[in-house]
């Protein structure tokens, strides 16, 4: 443990709630290498619950995962070291060359995991009820911005009133404006994103369905969802943002896939009709020269 992250905790501690104690006292006496360690070993490992751990980081003064991840990854390389990427089997001594095989492999591992603790029947609920939700809205930071957009393309498409927010101020606004006939959609891989959390907490009070497509179960995102899609039981601590969006954007398809499985001839019809009204927009593949 780096002396700056070890003062930390030790300064934090008398003011640490007990189960919080149990957490610093882990990890204040860990030996193995916090490369390896996942939220999942981690509140194993000191005897309390996953959300138990973050609010444990949270009361650290870390704003969430990142900030800590970097704090913890100097344990064991130092700041002059660098970074490298965790939960992956990339390393600072690989050349360029290998860097193909080892994301592709790495990428490969990630979908083999959400096909394991995906549930099937959570998916056909989550299809189930966007097929039926008057609006539905999208609520996202950071690096689910590029899973958000594309899930919200596909439903558009699909002929859904779909939208979606990134900003605090107004997913709070619009995630209070939603009645039971809508849907509200929060995608946040670590399942502790402040303001997802808030949005989805606000939509579920005003009557809203919600649906939760988050990384490992027991976060604060799957308290205010009626329905869960695992991409995966596994965080690592540091590292893994760039991977979740491969797991991400496979649940988007599966979605979006499941939708037109359910009623083939309606939804082909419509995306037909959405395709013609975009067709001219692209440039004729044939010559005119």
């Amino acid at each position: 443990m780096n002396e700056e992250l070890e003062f930390i905790i030790r300064e934090k501690y008398s003011s640490l709630r007990k189960s919080e104690k149990k957490a610093a006292d882990f990890l204040l006496h860990f030996q193995g290498e916090g490369r390896e360690l996942t939220l999942e070993q981690f509140a194993d490992g000191a005897g309390v619950s996953q959300p138990t751990v973050l609010r444990f980081i949270r009361a650290l003064g870390y704003q969430g995962f990142k900030d800590f991840r970097y704090e913890l990854v100097k344990d064991e390389r130092g700041k002059e070291n660098g970074y490298f990427l965790f939960g992956s089997s990339v390393s600072q001594e690989d050349t360029i060359a290998e860097l193909p095989a080892k994301l592709v492999g790495t990428a490969i591992e990630q979908l083999k995991d959400t096909l394991k603790n995906l549930s099937a029947d959570q998916l056909e609920k989550a299809v189930r009820e966007i097929t039926r939700a008057r609006n539905i809205v999208v609520f996202y930071v950071e690096n689910s911005a590029c899973t958000a957009s594309d899930l919200v393309t596909k439903l558009m498409y699909l002929g859904f009133n779909c939208c979606s927010y990134s900003d605090y101020y107004l997913q709070n606004v619009s995630a209070g404006n939603l009645t039971e006939e809508d849907l509200a959609i929060g995608i946040s891989y670590s399942g502790c994103s402040m303001s997802t959390v808030d949005a989805m907490k606000i939509a579920k009070k005003a009557g809203a369905r919600t649906i939760a497509i988050t990384n490992f179960e027991n976060s604060l995102l799957e308290q205010y969802a009626d329905i869960v899609l695992m991409t995966s039981r596994q965080q690592f601590i540091y590292g893994d943002s760039i991977f979740s969006r491969v797991s991400q954007l496979a649940v988007v398809d599966m979605l979006y896939t499941g939708i037109l499985l359910s009623d083939y001839d309606k939804y082909t019809a419509v995306l037909d009709r959405s395709s013609n009204i975009i067709r001219k927009q692209a440039y004729d593949t044939v010559s005119k020269e």
